[in-house]
């Protein structure tokens, strides 16, 4: 009984014996928590949290940036500008001082983090496939300390090589590491004393920038210089000094992408030999240098906005062919005559000259940017070169998909869209488009008044109308004109004609004005690539007697074989008004590509249906048949819309009043 009784107490001392333990153990790591594990060494200049990943936002003395950090636009008038000047910075940028994840390779997005160390590794299996498995080798210590390697998405050796060879580089935001400030490529006979500054501050890469290139040549070292760490130079490393982002782009490379310069000499040199190959550089990128937005569209103070159409570039990442041309008969300034003709090249000489002439206020690419048929399989090299002069010209542009775009590339339409719209100057209401209508890239914008009212006194529809399916076309999906007439629903009418603030100070001027005026929704314009059928039919006839249509049609019909309805269901069903007496339709233009010797305006069923004409050489075409561009040249604050073409020796053909004063079809 008596040992029973002593042993029910050893449950009780064992719980004294043990809590206590436990208590001390908690203590113990609670104290090497706060005083081992949390005890990096603290930055200058700057907060961290623990892990050498962790901290969000480093604010690097004397860096700059114009980004700007008040996201809503401003539509009044203040501190001197007008409501379209403010500056707005999209919702997928960055804002000042905050960097994207470090081991994510995106290099049209900012970057405010500085490269560590850079390395070139060759793989015999795709890395698309097998993931990291010819990274370059690493510690978790190095990680912690440079950064993991991250690996630039694009093949050195595409169509050049054996294997696949790959950029890798590490990235950090630690302050007490070197950073990266400037590439060079050297050539293996080159010394490293012909490199600016000091030789010493010089690290060539791992790896061989021609490892498996065929036919094989001298090697290619590239060597970036590496700047002292942050956190042992007094004023600090500005940030637009920091190498940030590194990339790989094909072709002749006139055009990079913003914020990038190219390497001082190409990896590949392109040839037009026996067996052909594209030029391939290295870009990188200084600092953020987020792309610049179009401003909002509007008017002139005049009541002017014009639209230059660009139809049918089909580029390539070579420079193209020139097809159905006479060498000899172009311009002089299109082409020197003891070079050969490349279409792509020409057709970008053109483009910047009627840029120059007409300074459009919009510049819309209707389709077949990319020539596709295995030739543009570098999508966002293609579409550089595509939009490279519009932006150098500064010059808002916007776009939508024909049937080659996304044919034999490495991006979908979607992926493209994404791309586009983080390019300079694209349109900001460019997007994708809803989920539940067909395509990629159906939406709308509004241009307004320039003056404090802004007020909505344009529509322009942008719309997707899809490529080629096994039954011949895919085209409007019942969805597409419930989604116009929706959109169109909701645009609420405006006084036409309209009249700018301060209209009232022009007397009898005014008072005449004001007998014309009428409620109705603006008038509206659509883009898409291929033509509806009811582009081929019989045209409308003026009260006079005149057929409604101007201009050619060399093409067979390029509408779909199929008509599902878009143009009576979507299109003349979206009124002006719901005046029952006001009959006109809001689409008063329907512009489309797609047929390069074609480019008549004809009205039917009182919506004139347009085509643009083949704009590149690098697309077929006919001798005696000019490359040309169709602009649009609304005025009068929305009401008059006048088109006419500017071919590719500067000669305007077709001027012709579509809507408005001076039309033939009122």
């Amino acid at each position: 009984m008596h040992v029973l009784q002593s042993l029910s107490f050893i449950p009780k001392r064992l719980f004294r014996l043990i809590v206590p333990l436990i208590g001390v153990f908690l203590f113990s790591l609670a104290l090497g928590y706060l005083f081992i594990l949390n005890q990096l060494p603290p930055a200058p200049k700057a907060f961290r949290r623990i892990s050498w990943q962790k901290w969000d936002v480093v604010s690097l003395i004397g860096s700059s940036s114009n980004v700007p950090s008040n996201p809503e636009p401003n539509t009044n008038s203040t501190n001197g500008k007008e409501w379209w000047q403010a500056e707005e910075l999209d919702a997928g940028e960055a804002p000042a001082g905050v960097s994207l994840p470090l081991d994510v390779w995106s290099p049209l997005l900012p970057h405010s983090t500085g490269l560590t160390e850079i390395a070139i590794r060759p793989c015999l299996v795709s890395p698309s496939i097998a993931g990291d498995i010819c990274a370059p080798k690493t510690t978790p210590e190095e990680d912690a300390l440079k950064g993991k390697w991250v690996r630039v998405g694009k093949d050195l050796n595409v169509m050049t090589g054996m294997w696949w060879l790959s950029i890798y580089y590490r990235r950090t935001r630690r302050l007490d590491v070197p950073l990266i400030t400037s590439l060079h490529l050297l050539r293996s006979n080159e010394s490293v004393s012909s490199l600016p500054g000091s030789e010493h501050s010089w690290v060539r890469a791992s790896g061989d920038l021609h490892d498996g290139l065929y036919p094989s040549e001298d090697p290619l070292y590239l060597y970036y210089e590496v700047k002292k760490p942050l956190a042992g130079i007094p004023a600090g490393i500005e940030l637009e000094e920091l190498v940030t982002e590194v990339d790989v782009q094909y072709g002749e490379a006139k055009h990079v992408a913003w914020g990038f310069s190219k390497s001082n000499i190409p990896v590949v040199e392109g040839r037009d030999a026996s067996k052909p190959r594209q030029a391939v550089w290295i870009t990188y990128r200084k600092g953020m240098n987020p792309s610049p937005k179009a401003p909002p569209l509007h008017f002139s103070d005049d009541g002017k906005f014009k639209i230059l159409q660009v139809a049918d570039l089909h580029y390539s990442v070579s420079g193209g062919e020139c097809l159905d041309v006479d060498p000899n008969g172009l311009p002089s300034g299109l082409l020197n005559p003891n070079e050969p003709c490349h279409g792509d090249t020409v057709t970008q000489s053109l483009l910047a000259q009627t840029l120059a002439a007409e300074r459009p206020s919009l510049v819309v690419f209707t389709g077949d940017q990319l020539n596709g048929q295995t030739t543009s399989w570098d999508a966002q090299s293609v579409l550089l070169k595509a939009i490279g002069e519009v932006i150098a010209a500064k010059v808002p542009w916007a776009l939508v998909f024909g049937n080659h775009d996304d044919e034999d590339t490495d991006l979908t339409r979607s992926e493209m869209m994404r791309v586009a719209k983080r390019m300079p100057y694209a349109v900001r209401e460019m997007e994708e488009g809803p989920q539940w209508v067909d395509g990629v890239g159906n939406w709308l914008v509004k241009v307004k008044s320039a003056d404090s009212s802004a007020t909505h006194l344009l529509t322009l529809y942008f719309l997707d109308s899809h490529a080629y399916s096994k039954s011949g076309w895919t085209f409007w999906k019942s969805a597409d004109y419930d989604w116009i007439k929706q959109q169109s629903a909701l645009i609420t009418p405006v006084e036409r004609p309209f009249t700018p603030d301060g209209a009232k100070d022009l007397g009898t001027v005014w008072e005449t004005r004001q007998e014309d005026k009428r409620l109705a929704k603006p008038n509206a314009l659509m883009f898409f690539h291929i033509p509806l059928p009811e582009s081929y039919s019989p045209a409308d006839v003026s009260g006079s007697g005149e057929t409604l249509s101007y201009g050619q049609q060399l093409d067979e019909s390029g509408a779909p074989k199929k008509n599902s309805g878009f143009f009576e269901k979507g299109i003349l069903t979206s009124k002006e008004s719901e005046d029952p007496t006001n009959t006109r339709h809001e689409v008063k233009v329907v512009a489309n590509g797609h047929c390069h010797i074609t480019d008549f305006c004809k009205r039917v069923k009182g919506v004139w249906l347009c085509f643009g004409g083949g704009s590149s050489f690098s697309g077929y075409g006919k001798v005696g048949f000019d490359r040309r561009l169709r602009i649009y040249d609304v005025m009068d604050y929305g009401e008059t819309i006048r088109t006419y073409k500017r071919g590719q020796d500067g000669t305007i053909m077709g001027d012709t009043i579509l809507e408005g004063k001076g039309s033939k079809g009122r």
